[in-house]
């Protein structure tokens, strides 16, 4: 049996999958480091599985925020999450600007504009958050390029999609 293609390799590109862009937030990580089981776990296991329909994304923000809250509350879990955190393969999004941040005024707290402006600046098609103030505040407004989701929305969303390896209908 031969190949049915047409010869050239855009003819393939009905066949690619999206992946989808996840942005995930301070809380989600830590959750998920520092848990056996919950969604926000097992995004990290899906991440770390390096599927072709995924890929995981944080800010150089978020993780200066955790490893100061490690630094300061759980000194002797910084090891651990240090040799974790690669097998994530996450995409860091450098510190966003004073200019990056400006647009993004008034739509959530200062505190978690940097966050926002992040996302944003890695193109981010979900951010995913355990802060249910920012949920409340961002979570279905349209605003934003991206939907901001719970991790157990997340992965009610996504997770068949992942598993069966399509790609999902909405974004």
């Amino acid at each position: 049996m031969g190949s049915r293609t047409n010869g050239s390799p855009s003819s393939r590109k009905p066949m690619e999958k999206k992946r989808h862009r996840i942005f995930l937030d301070s809380n989600v990580i830590l959750s998920g480091l520092f848990s056996e089981r919950g969604a926000p776990r097992l995004i990290l296991d899906l991440l770390s599985l390096d599927l072709p329909v995924l890929t995981g994304l944080t800010g150089r923000f978020n993780l200066m925020e955790i490893e100061r809250n490690l630094e300061k509350k759980m000194p002797a879990a910084l090891p651990a999450y240090l040799s974790y955190l690669p097998r994530l393969k996450l995409e860091v999004i450098p510190l966003p600007s004073r200019e990056d941040l400006r647009p993004l005024s008034g739509t959530a707290e200062e505190k978690d504009l940097p966050v926002l402006a992040s996302a944003v600046n890695g193109r981010a098609d979900y951010l995913v958050t355990g802060d249910k103030k920012l949920l409340a505040l961002i979570g279905r407004e349209g605003v934003l390029p991206f939907k901001t989701v719970s991790p157990s929305e997340f992965l009610d969303r996504l997770l068949p999609e992942i598993l069966a390896g399509k790609p999902a209908n909405s974004v």
